[in-house]
């Protein structure tokens, strides 16, 4: 099932191999170099069939470090361009991941440290900006204090966020994904260990859920009818008094009902830097929560999480508990992942590239042939 196509909407993907959002913080001032378009592209070229762009914020006060893409300008559409025309030429659909990082925006790239500004990033320029979130409590003691959202700035990132669906549209992107998840705005908002606002922002799930899902509405409604529309979200904080996935599978209907078409399903993130620190990270550790929403709310989903070899994706996909999974860091160790699924499950190079899946078919006949076993 792994090797078979899925047809979303109006797109066909050619496998249920798809490339994770991963942030490089390789931009200066939002804007995509060709590191972006070559990084990008090698997954395409290894045979991935949808390859998204990394959480690409939405507005300058978004970004998590100074490094992050962005699409907030319209001056971010043509070198994002580069990167969707990399992507396409060498075989994918591009996808990109719009986000607001809220309260846990300006911090430092991970490898200086992976938290708050210090007096030694200022020195190398990455001054601190203001941030933002559903209170004014901090993500954690020490990180900056946010400044609490009113209902009409909640409007305002409402409309940038369509804004910038609209951008990546004009850059060449076939699939958005809303991140709504690892304690950034939206899952902020969503989460009752973050939000403790009184107005209809808060209190209740309908309450906690009524940003996130304008966003979804907003989103929803500037892209193309036969394009899909992703969300990821963190579908539990496994903490007691929490978010948790029964909350997502409720989540995940009101998305459905709007039009949201795959619900990416990860998880934590709400406190510290660390995209999923409260599961115990094991092979598949996150499958089960794709399989739950998936079954309860009858939406797509997609596994992601250490999942690492061609056999373990398809058993998850054959099992019936996600309809596409993500790679992450496996990509990032082999970018040819994809296409050494297709080796290792049809044993058949017949989906590398042509410019070279000729050459290494025939060296793996004649390595056959001149093996003591084939004499």
């Amino acid at each position: 099932m792994l090797l078979r196509p899925l047809k979303v909407r109006g797109l066909e993907l050619k496998n249920r191999m798809v490339v994770s959002p991963m942030c490089t913080y390789s931009a200066n001032d939002g804007i995509a170099s060709a590191f972006h378009a070559i990084h990008l592209g090698r997954f395409a070229l290894g045979g991935f069939a949808l390859v998204f762009t990394e959480a690409t914020a939405i507005h300058p006060m978004g970004r998590i470090t100074h490094g992050d893409l962005g699409i907030w300008s319209d001056a971010h559409i043509e070198p994002l361009k580069r990167v969707t025309e990399a992507i396409r030429w060498n075989g994918a659909i591009p996808g990109i991941q719009l986000a607001h990082a809220g309260r846990k925006a300006s911090t430092q790239r991970p490898w200086r440290g992976n938290g708050p500004l210090t007096a030694e990033d200022v020195a190398l320029g990455d001054i601190p900006w203001e941030v933002v979130g559903p209170t004014t409590e901090p993500m954690d003691e020490g990180w900056l204090q946010p400044k609490a959202l009113t209902v009409g700035e909640i409007g305002e990132i409402v409309t940038a966020w369509r804004d910038a669906a609209l951008r990546a549209l004009q850059a060449g992107y076939e699939v958005v994904e809303i991140h709504a998840a690892h304690g950034y705005l939206l899952h902020q908002f969503l989460s009752p260990l973050s939000n403790s606002r009184e107005d209809e922002y808060g209190g209740c799930l309908e309450g906690r859920m009524r940003f996130p899902l304008d966003v979804a509405r907003a989103v929803r409604s500037v892209w193309p009818t036969d394009r899909p529309v992703f969300c990821r979200i963190s579908a539990t904080d496994n903490v007691v008094g929490g978010w948790t996935v029964e909350d997502s599978v409720e989540f995940a209907r009101e998305l459905k009902a709007l039009g949201i078409d795959v619900i990416d399903c990860s998880s934590g993130g709400l406190t510290g830097a660390n995209t999923a620190a409260r599961i115990k990270r094991e092979r598949g550790f996150q499958v089960f929560l794709a399989n739950q929403i998936r079954a309860e709310a009858a939406v797509a989903t997609m596994a992601v999480g250490l999942i690492l070899t061609a056999a373990q994706a398809n058993g998850i996909l054959e099992q019936g508990s996600a309809d596409l999974v993500a790679i992450g860091r496996e990509a990032l160790n082999d970018p040819n992942w994809a296409v050494h699924a297709y080796l290792e499950l049809a044993k058949s190079y017949e989906r590398w590239p042509e410019q070279f899946g000729w050459w290494l078919e025939r060296r793996a006949s004649i390595l056959a042939s001149s093996s003591p076993k084939a004499s």
